[in-house]
């Protein structure tokens, strides 16, 4: 297993913050390709590189807003998505075909090659966001990183680490919470078993998913800096 290690010292060095984004909704195709919502958020100097958010269970896109301005502000276009739904579905083998609003997300931005430059696409998933983020981006070379908010070996029957294996040595990022067991099991599980480059962030704070992020700023910084730093700019 090889880690990157980042400086959080440098961060928002090369430019200060703007205003903040206020983004606007798009649709593009997603599960069965039935439209599904996004919030976009634009960088300034375009075509650059793009992340898609995907929210935990019970959550919208909005949940990433604030996280999507600060990757704004960083030169990085931002499409935060909702999920199919905000409740399992009753049927599991349902629950395994909802990465196609990830990829369908993904599509979409790679479609708008005035706005997002090519093979430059990432994904940030929090909870079973992370465990759809991964799913879409093991078939697909595309989306060229990955971070992965309080992620589970197993979500209800969705196992993460095939799709890990199949991403192969494309980085990831894996965040967790010391007090959050499971995650922290399983960020430890998939960084043992990671065939390319893997880092991994912690907190103290007791918290889970998107909910992390809104209350350790310290692991946002260090997210939009993974992104920055993974995905080419030129």
């Amino acid at each position: 297993m090889w880690v990157l290690g980042l400086s959080l010292v440098a961060l928002f060095v090369l430019a200060p913050p703007r205003l903040q984004a206020a983004g606007r909704v798009v649709t593009f195709p997603g599960l069965d390709g039935r439209p599904s919502s996004g919030l976009f958020l634009e960088a300034d100097d375009r075509p650059a590189p793009a992340v898609v958010l995907v929210p935990m269970l019970g959550r919208t896109k909005d949940d990433w807003h604030a996280v999507g301005q600060r990757l704004a502000e960083a030169n990085l276009n931002v499409l935060a998505i909702d999920l199919p739904s905000t409740v399992l579905p009753a049927d599991p083998m349902e629950l395994a075909r909802w990465p196609q609003a990830v990829s369908g997300a993904v599509a979409y931005l790679a479609g708008r090659s005035d706005d997002v430059r090519g093979g430059a696409i990432g994904v940030a998933g929090a909870s079973l966001g992370a465990t759809l983020a991964a799913a879409a981006a093991a078939g697909d070379p595309a989306i060229r990183s990955l971070a992965l908010i309080s992620p589970s070996l197993d979500y209800r029957g969705v196992r993460i680490e095939p799709a890990l294996a199949e991403y192969a040595a494309r980085p990831a990022l894996l965040m967790a919470s010391l007090h959050d067991p499971y995650a922290a099991r399983s960020v430890r599980a998939l960084a043992r078993a990671a065939k390319g480059i893997r880092d991994v962030r912690w907190s103290a704070i007791a918290a889970h998913g998107s909910v992390l992020l809104e209350k350790d700023p310290e692991l946002v910084r260090a997210l939009v800096e993974w992104f920055r730093l993974t995905l080419p700019v030129s």
